[in-house]
């Protein structure tokens, strides 16, 4: 049987929750506030999302998972594989592609026109500039049928590298954007899309940059108005059909002390030219504002050296080999700290790349910002007979 507990009086039940109600305020006021992540501005649009391509971190997103029409950035997955095929030497620049009475048709079913003619032989980089800055149905056209022979084949290809990726929410129909049941991506999978090109054909990138161009004395501008507008954009395209609204993705790329730094936005749904345009705008001057690029790592610098058991080498560095960089809310990068958790023992051999562990990135509030795997950064082979038995023995005696 418990013992009774002694029956409080109203005030000195007071006096107790007084008691309590202090002590709650004094660790509050003691425990280290929590870092507020900044907030984007509010922007006219059904979906968007942030990405500093330099750290790959999401700095801003607003259902950026949803299925959506992509219109014309579907183009920007039909480029990367036409980029693909040139790097594999199935098509060059200079190559001729014929025009098929498909491609010569597609002016039929509206939208934007390179208007090149089955009696023309235009040339593939012809074909790209009309495909990315006049965002060319029928340049699209010719393009698929030219990498894959069909336009059917291509479209596989589109899919298979999606999923080969892990874009879960995102189907392609056309190689163009038009409206078609089954045809759809999301803001996140389109930024994938986007900056995957951008790191994997730097050379094939420098075509979002144009301006305008001209093909047959039919002269045509980018209608990525923040070309004009920003000196820092330097790509990417436009998308509009009625079922999508206005779209734009749009990349800018400033030298900051601690080095490059590239930003991407994704607007989807907006109601005009001059809308996704500004909000772009609004969104990537946010990123810049708002956030600071830190530089931790430098490519092949470790974040620790650990001793390796029967290597030829006592000991290995282990980091990420590409280096680090963060982003983290303007003026929190003092007091940031890093840790690892590793397997331990590290027995050779090892590969250069060679995930053995995790390292983590912490705020000085503690607050963790980025976990990525910790790579051996140099090859370690194994030692001789002598140096592995002694190891061995070493490591019994552990």
């Amino acid at each position: 049987m418990h013992p009774r507990l002694p029956i409080l009086s109203l005030a000195a039940r007071a006096r107790r929750l007084a008691a309590l109600a202090l002590s709650i305020a004094a660790f509050a006021a003691a425990a280290p506030a929590a870092a507020e992540l900044p907030q984007p501005p509010a922007l006219a649009a059904r979906q968007y999302l942030l990405v500093d391509v330099t750290s790959d971190q999401v700095l801003a997103e607003r259902d950026a998972d949803a299925r959506a029409d992509p219109a014309s950035l579907t183009k920007i997955m039909t480029a990367y594989l036409v980029f693909q095929a040139l790097g594999d030497g199935k098509l060059t620049l200079e190559q001729t592609l014929p025009v098929s009475e498909r491609a010569w048709s597609e002016r039929k079913g509206g939208g934007s026109m390179m208007f090149i003619e089955p009696r023309m032989k235009p040339k593939v980089d012809e074909l790209l500039r009309g495909m990315i800055v006049q965002s060319g149905n029928d340049a699209s056209v010719a393009l698929a049928e030219g990498v894959a022979g069909s336009v059917e084949s291509f479209v596989e290809a589109m899919n298979r590298q999606a999923q080969a990726w892990g874009l879960r929410n995102t189907q392609f129909r056309n190689v163009t954007g038009l409206t078609e049941s089954g045809h759809y991506s999301s803001a996140r999978d389109i930024a994938t899309i986007a900056a995957r090109l951008i790191r994997d054909f730097p050379a094939g990138y420098r075509n979002y940059s144009l301006r305008e161009y001209t093909f047959n004395g039919i002269r045509q501008d980018n209608r990525n108005m923040l070309l004009g507008r920003d000196p820092t954009v330097d790509g990417m395209k436009t998308g509009f059909t009625e079922a999508a609204g206005y779209c734009l993705v749009a990349s800018a790329r400033r030298e900051l002390p601690g080095g490059e730094r590239r930003l991407l936005s994704v607007v989807l749904g907006t109601d005009s030219r001059n809308a996704r345009a500004s909000e772009s705008e609004k969104l990537l001057n946010w990123g810049w504002q708002a956030w600071d690029m830190v530089r931790l790592f430098e490519p092949g610098q470790p974040a620790t050296k650990v001793p390796v058991w029967k290597g030829a080498r006592s000991e290995v560095g282990l980091g990420v080999r590409g280096g680090l960089t963060v982003t983290v809310p303007r003026g929190a990068g003092a007091g940031l700290a890093t840790s690892v958790e590793r397997t331990d023992p590290l027995v050779a051999p090892l590969q250069a790349g060679q995930a053995v562990g995790t390292l983590r990135v912490r705020t000085a509030g503690g607050d963790e910002i980025r976990r990525l795997p910790l790579e051996v950064l140099e090859p370690v082979p194994l030692a001789g007979l002598f140096g592995r038995a002694w190891d061995a023995l070493r490591l019994w005696i552990r």
